[in-house]
């Protein structure tokens, strides 16, 4: 199974999410809903390597896809998802519109 961190006001999340619905293969998981999906991204977010660029950036590193093999990736496609669409100028968790 697929899991997938996701908080429920991010746009990109929510095309994920709804890409995601009745599909076995995934668990969603919002970090949003309780202190102790947050806690358990944030151990994630600040312990692997595939976060440091995201930290770097000041970026939060969602939607977030750890595939069944162990494997973290920020990329839709690669956890079997559509490209992800252009989206319009604003449409973002950060404040100059470039992303989550």
């Amino acid at each position: 199974m697929i899991k997938i961190y996701v908080m429920s006001t991010c746009p990109d999340c929510t095309a994920v999410k709804q890409q995601a619905e009745g599909d076995s293969r995934y668990e969603i998981i919002d970090i949003g809903s309780h202190v102790h999906r947050l806690k358990e991204f944030m151990r994630l977010r600040d312990t692997r390597e595939e976060f440091a660029s995201t930290r770097r950036l000041g970026y939060v590193g969602i939607p977030c896809f750890i595939l069944e093999d162990g494997t973290i990736t920020f990329r839709p496609e690669k956890a079997g998802f559509a490209p992800k669409e252009k989206k319009p100028q604003g449409a973002a968790c950060n404040l100059d519109g470039s992303g989550c």
